[in-house]
């Protein structure tokens, strides 16, 4: 093996645990979005986001700047938004909203979501949006 092949090969291990770690991530937010709903509280909490992001740009020692570990985690939160409106708009779960696999349960052909103003639809690709 090549010194390329095994850094390729260890990025891919990365990105293996990034999902995994990503979903992990996702099947809370979905938890989050039952209790809210019961709470009766909004999906968005401009409050709790600014949080998340002064703590993981305080975290962050590179070699990505702290502008790039923004971007990164405004992306994951909003995903993470997402799942939670959808959460809350579906049906109160018997149990828990996620499969044994921590997978999210989605009912067959239902959007994920919009953005936080609620136009639009998630995963347009536009980089540089504002996030409200």
């Amino acid at each position: 093996m090549s010194e390329l092949d095994d850094w390729r090969k260890r990025i891919d291990e990365i990105d293996q645990q990034l999902v995994k770690l990503l979903n992990e991530r996702s099947g809370c937010a979905v938890e989050i979005g039952h209790v809210k709903k019961k709470l009766n509280l909004p999906a968005w909490s401009p409050e709790r986001e600014a949080e998340i992001l002064r703590h993981v740009v305080k975290s962050n020692r590179g070699p990505l700047d702290d502008a790039a570990i923004r971007r990164l985690f405004e992306r994951i939160i909003d995903e993470a938004r997402s799942l939670e409106r959808h959460a809350m708009d579906a049906p109160a779960p018997a149990t828990s909203a996620t499969s044994a696999t921590g997978r999210a349960q989605e009912a067959p052909g239902e959007d994920q979501g919009a953005s936080p103003s609620g136009r639009g639809q998630r995963g347009s690709g536009k980089s540089g949006e504002r996030k409200e």
